[in-house]
């Protein structure tokens, strides 16, 4: 199962993401919910650097396959777009695989 959790502030002001686990959909190498995750997050983490000025961090272990992206100042609006637009892109994987394969978590803080 992959994992996303997506902390947010009481003002809906997006902190952090964690993307975590594999979906054994099927075998490496062949697992096309783990391929469109990863894309989506390493898209969006890469135009994040490449077309905002958005400041933040990222930790990443592939073995585990687990990347975390925290946010040291708030998001600014292509920041934000970005990362809503990746939400969106997980969320609707989510919904068209039940929530077997992959569960999206918004933690507030």
């Amino acid at each position: 199962m992959i994992w996303v959790t997506v902390v947010r502030t009481k003002d809906n002001q997006i902190r952090s993401f964690q993307v975590s686990g594999h979906a054994e959909y099927a075998e490496s190498g062949q697992d096309i919910v783990c391929s469109a995750v990863s894309a989506l997050t390493i898209t969006t983490i890469n135009a994040l650097s490449m077309y905002t000025s958005q400041v933040f961090e990222t930790d990443a272990d592939e073995e585990s396959g687990c990347i975390t992206v925290n946010f040291t100042e708030p998001l600014n609006h292509d920041g934000e777009l970005l990362v809503n637009s990746m939400i969106l892109g997980l969320r609707t994987i989510e919904n068209e695989y039940n929530d077997e394969y992959i569960h999206v978590d918004f933690r507030e803080v």
